[in-house]
């Protein structure tokens, strides 16, 4: 269900085009993400979907490209944490760094992610590289998601986390959503259409507006997973 805030603040990427030597990635291009809603991208393996979020965060140049934050152009989005966060697909954090200043850094209380999470307690003052690879993954995926930034990208969110994080990250998402606009690609893409309020599909350098599970059936995404 979308949610409705009084001022909505928009996220547009289009006009984006990415290649490697000869093999054109990216070709037409247009997203649109705004405050209140969670906007879901799929796409089959090497289709360009971490790519995307790249060009979209500034970390990766396009030979053409445009990203746009209240309209306003915006081509280094890494550099503004208040406007946009994004998570990687590999862990981002050094391993050496305590809970306690992963927290502060995000400005994230600890509190409330051991309300939700707490099989962790007691973590606070641990390194965060001496957790599991799943634990590290929800410590990384729950500080970029609920810090104070008007966007998040998210990039393989659910990965390594077992099917209850899965649960729990996702009623987050939804809660987190009242107050910022999210983009969230995962292989997992029954995750995806289920908490998302838009949807697009990348096949072949394109995006396709996605309605209903027919579109993603006629477009193949089905058929290759």
């Amino acid at each position: 269900m979308a949610h409705t805030l009084k001022i909505a603040h928009t996220l547009t990427a289009d006009g984006i085009q990415l290649q490697f030597g000869n093999r054109k990635i990216l070709s037409d291009i247009y997203l649109h993400c705004e405050t209140g809603r969670i906007a879901g991208l799929l796409g089959g393996n090497g289709q360009g979907k971490t790519c995307l979020m790249q060009i979209i965060y500034g970390t990766l140049k396009g030979y053409s490209r445009c990203v746009r934050i209240d309209g306003a152009n915006v081509p280094f989005a890494y550099r503004h944490p208040e406007l946009l966060t994004c998570l990687p697909q590999f862990n981002f954090i050094p391993s050496s760094l305590s809970l306690r200043r992963v927290f502060s850094d995000f400005k994230v209380s600890y509190d409330d992610f051991e309300h939700f999470f707490p099989e962790i307690k007691g973590a606070y003052t641990s390194r965060i590289g001496n957790l599991s690879g799943g634990q590290r993954r929800l410590v990384e995926t729950y500080v970029i998601l609920c810090s104070p930034s008007r966007f998040t990208l998210l990039d393989e969110p659910f990965t390594y986390l077992t099917p209850l994080h899965v649960e729990k990250i996702s009623a987050i998402l939804k809660t987190v959503s009242l107050r910022k606009g999210i983009l969230i690609t995962d292989h997992m893409y029954a995750h995806v259409t289920d908490i998302c309020d838009d949807l697009y599909l990348l096949a072949k350098g394109k995006t396709h507006l996605v309605k209903d599970i027919g579109d993603l059936q006629r477009l193949g995404y089905l058929a290759g997973i």
